[in-house]
């Protein structure tokens, strides 16, 4: 049924009177039903997303497999507490998780509620296992918003600033970015700087005998969707192998095909000690894990891992479905396609517009950096936003990421039609048009 224009009017200054103005709405406008790529509001009007609230959504809003599976969790039970009495879904979510995340040895998997959680755990039990205590992250990472995941985030405005103090002992690396490179370097010789500035590191602010763990987006995802060469990702990796400290890949927001393989390591034939996966792992339910080498997850002793509604009953019903329609549905193929109809249509675009600089891809996570022009790249922070808000007010939900504000990212469901990015795309010309 319908619902007036008055009843989306009065939700909205609902949203005003009883909701901290802190949690930032891209799109003002109320859902009412969603399927696919494409959200219906309570006015009856069409939104096509190419946001997956954030990347939650690869296999697209409201899948019937996983609403079937959770429609028959809830018949069961809702919650019992893992802690209190185990259940099947975890268990078997637990052996799914272990058989298809990269790495050949032992492992096991830890259950949670969200993507700032999982890292949480993955410093912990680094922490247990190794008995250090440094955390290294990466100049312009995002790994949530909790005071740990805060400390090992770059970007201070909006994440940080007046939040403070943060945790000790967590310190951020240098990480390359290929287009806004120095002047006169080639790309081999600034990847190769990089990765000497990266090892200096060690020397200059914490000595790798005193750090746990390295936590890396194999793309970073709030700082632009930026995509490292194989060669430092492996430098890393051999890095913290030569030196005792446990490699945790955050594939929160990389995972589960958005990259065009499963994880988006696989790309940099790299194997993590530990890997952090949730977003699109249930569907938009809240659900996230910790899955990897069983000596480092079981070096916990009972009682110091797990929560009150870590590994929902019912996400977890949602998880084995979404892992299932990943394959059933050739979802790794899809991504590629779909990544490549998108970077086909910001190629024309940069063709058309100056103030289009780098075209960025890893199978459909996709982004472009708006900047002055294609010369001097400076950042353009207010024409990025000029484009986000003309789609969000004209049919399309997108998002913009970047330490400085100039990128427009790509998180379209893989199940999402030709119609429905047609339609999405012919919005996404019309913002750029009207910037």
């Amino acid at each position: 049924m319908m619902t007036t224009t008055v009843g989306m009017e009065e939700l909205q200054e609902k949203r005003k009177k009883y909701i901290p103005k802190g949690v930032s709405n891209g799109n003002l406008n109320v859902a009412n039903y969603a399927k696919g790529a494409t959200i219906t509001d309570m006015d009856g009007k069409e939104w096509i997303d190419f946001a997956g609230a954030i990347g939650t959504l690869n296999v697209g809003h409201t899948h019937p497999k996983v609403t079937a599976a959770v429609k028959e969790q809830v018949d069961k039970f809702l919650h019992p507490g893992f802690n209190v009495m185990m259940y099947d879904g975890y268990i078997n979510l637990a052996e799914k998780l272990c058989e298809i995340t990269p790495g050949n040895f032992d492992k096991q998997a830890l259950l949670l509620n969200s993507g700032a959680e999982a890292v949480e755990n993955a410093i912990k039990v680094s922490r247990k296992y190794t008995g250090r205590q440094a955390v290294v992250s990466f100049v312009r990472g995002f790994h949530g918003r909790t005071n740990m995941t805060m400390s090992m985030t770059s970007k201070v405005k909006p994440y940080k600033f007046g939040f403070g103090p943060f945790a000790p002992e967590v310190y951020q690396a240098p990480y390359p970015y290929i287009y806004q490179k120095p002047a006169g370097l080639t790309d081999d010789e600034y990847v190769d700087l990089t990765i000497q500035n990266f090892k200096d590191f060690f020397v200059e602010t914490v000595a790798p005998e005193n750090v746990a763990c390295v936590v890396m987006e194999p793309v970073q995802g709030e700082g632009g969707f930026i995509i490292p060469p194989k060669k430092f990702v492996q430098e890393v990796r051999d890095f913290c192998s030569e030196h005792g400290i446990v490699f945790v890949a955050d594939e929160i927001q990389t995972g589960f095909g958005r990259t065009g393989k499963l994880f988006a390591m696989e790309h940099f034939d790299v194997v993590p000690d530990l890997v952090m996966v949730s977003k699109s792992l249930a569907a938009g339910l809240p659900l996230s894990g910790v899955v990897g080498r069983k000596e480092i997850l079981d070096a916990a002793n009972p009682g110091e891992l797990g929560g009150t509604y870590a590994g929902s009953p019912v996400a977890c019903a949602a998880a084995l479905a979404v892992i299932d329609i990943i394959e059933e549905e050739d979802l790794l193929t899809k991504s590629e396609l779909l990544g490549q109809k998108l970077e086909d249509k910001l190629q024309e675009l940069r063709k058309k517009y100056e103030f289009v600089g780098d075209i960025r891809r890893l199978g459909s996570m996709v982004a472009v950096e708006i900047v002055d022009n294609q010369i001097d790249k400076n950042p353009d922070k207010a024409r990025t936003g000029a484009i986000t808000t003309y789609a969000n007010e004209n049919g399309l939900l997108l998002l913009s990421a970047g330490i400085k504000g100039n990128v427009v990212r790509f998180l379209a469901p893989l199940v999402t039609t030709d119609v429905e990015l047609n339609k999405g795309l012919d919005i996404l010309e019309d913002a750029f048009h009207n910037a």
